[in-house]
């Protein structure tokens, strides 16, 4: 319970010998070092340390005054570049407690959701990601309403600023368990990124400056780098293409993100009609990368105008030439209805769920555009992942023309319920285009810069703020 109190306390682990220390894990094949921080040890203002609600690390947690300013301020060591801190805290009640997030006198987030955790024994994290500065920081986590914070237990810093907290250090390689996207450890997880626009018209968007931006500042988990077929693509000068994919797919896994290679047939919307292309790109694809962790491979865009029983047997088909060199890569497989899961085509997703492909270790793939897709695209996509494996390997939000106004509304549900459910998502589309589906400004690419927000339209903004926070939170145990 909360109790109205204005002092400063500063709270020790003196019995323990610990005082002002954090505990410090390393995880499995990283270099990285997670240190937890425990809140007891803090600088608590406007609040006391208890320990009467059990669950709590420590010798005990922080309880912040019911009033606007009660907080608990940590000063970690850590190296300069890019971190995850996750709050652990408990809330029994039903209202969120948000707090304002500070780090070196900076607002990294104005209001970090702490909700209700039905109990003030249930304890769960919140995370948020930050820039640190090399040796002393300053973090504070301030209530901002009358209702004061939730119970405080431990801060933890996860570095990402070395290869030791990348995406694909921390999880390795991923594989299908049940109808969920799985890592190392075998526990579910989320990915969040962004697709290239066609590597055709805006390859200057994809330089080590926008890379190094959009794996650090940006927090992307994964690159989609979509290579169209048709449209002055792949069919114009196959080995070009083909050696500018190999390019980028090193350049993605330098930076610790998963790549997913995207076959970006449109049109024609029949995938057979690129069979044999599809084949001599994915064969050499998976001979020269099948033995990364990060690769995924997405075989056919947008089928559309085709029903889903023969675009099962170009799945069929294609999935062989992938598992003869790599035989543990996820592989993603396009819907009808222009990967709607059949919706736009005037099917369901009952036609994927009736009729399965015949292979393991995929996912089916869903398209949406939040201006265009209502209710009847999200309760499918709902349904599906309930059922079956899906990864969102594009949506936007606006129209389906990739333009238009945005319903950040509409797409808010989306990121709510593809939270909720561990589907992974990636957001077209990660170019200078005019379009405002596009996150920067035209004239943007080559020079940048890419991080930070001067650059952005409304999308970019947006979408960076959904990828930075909440941050990952990858589970390793």
């Amino acid at each position: 319970m909360k109790r109205p109190r204005v002092r400063t306390q500063i709270a020790t682990l003196a019995a323990a010998g610990l005082v002002g220390a954090g505990l410090t894990v390393f995880a499995a094949g990283a270099d990285a070092a997670t240190t937890t921080h425990e809140a007891e040890s803090a600088t608590v203002t406007a609040g006391v340390v208890e320990s009467n609600h059990a669950g709590f690390t420590g010798t005990g947690f922080v309880n912040t005054d019911n009033a606007v300013g009660s907080s608990v301020q940590w000063s970690p060591q850590a190296a300069a570049g890019t971190a995850t801190l996750r709050f652990r805290f408990a809330n029994g009640t039903a209202v969120n407690r948000p707090m304002r997030i500070t780090v070196n006198g900076t607002e990294v987030s104005p209001a970090l959701t702490f909700p209700g955790t039905g109990a003030w024994t249930t304890w769960q994290d919140a995370t948020v990601t930050a820039t640190l500065k090399a040796g002393a920081n300053t973090i504070v986590a301030a209530s901002t309403t009358a209702t004061g914070g939730p119970n405080l237990d431990s801060l933890t810093v996860i570095d990402r600023a070395t290869g030791g907290g990348t995406p694909v250090a921390v999880n390795g390689q991923l594989r299908v368990c049940g109808v969920k996207l799985c890592n190392q450890y075998g526990r579910p997880i989320q990915l969040r990124g962004m697709s290239t626009h066609g590597l055709q018209w805006y390859p200057n968007c994809v330089n080590n400056a926008s890379l190094d931006a959009l794996a650090g500042d940006w927090q992307a988990d994964h690159l989609r780098l979509s290579m169209y077929i048709q449209e002055g693509g792949y069919e114009t000068n196959p080995r070009q293409f083909t050696d500018r994919m190999h390019a980028l797919i090193e350049q993605v896994s330098a930076r610790g993100m998963y790549v997913i290679v995207d076959w970006h047939q449109l049109t024609p919307g029949d995938p057979h009609y690129n069979l044999e292309r599809a084949r001599t790109f994915f064969a050499e694809i998976a001979q020269r990368h099948g033995s990364k962790p990060n690769i995924l491979y997405d075989v056919a865009n947008e089928p559309n105008g085709t029903p889903w029983s023969r675009i099962k047997t170009y799945h069929e088909a294609i999935i062989p030439t992938i598992r003869a060199a790599d035989p543990d890569a996820v592989i993603l497989l396009g819907t009808h209805g222009w990967g709607s899961l059949g919706v736009s085509d005037g099917g369901s997703e009952a036609d994927v769920i009736n009729n399965p492909v015949n292979a393991t270790n995929i996912m089916y793939t869903f398209h949406f555009y939040a201006g265009s897709h209502g209710t009847e695209y999200l309760n499918t996509l709902s349904r599906a992942a309930d059922r079956i494996p899906v990864f969102v390997t594009e949506f936007g939000t606006q129209t389906a023309s990739g333009d238009g106004a945005n319903n950040f509304t509409r797409s808010q549900q989306y990121l709510d319920l593809m939270a909720q459910k561990k589907i992974s998502w990636t957001n077209w589309n990660y170019s200078d285009d005019s379009r405002s589906g596009a996150v920067f400004n035209s004239g943007t690419c080559p020079g940048g810069p890419f991080a930070g927000t001067s650059r952005l339209k409304p999308a970019g903004v947006w979408i960076r703020d959904h990828l930075k926070s909440p941050a990952d939170a990858f589970p390793t145990a």
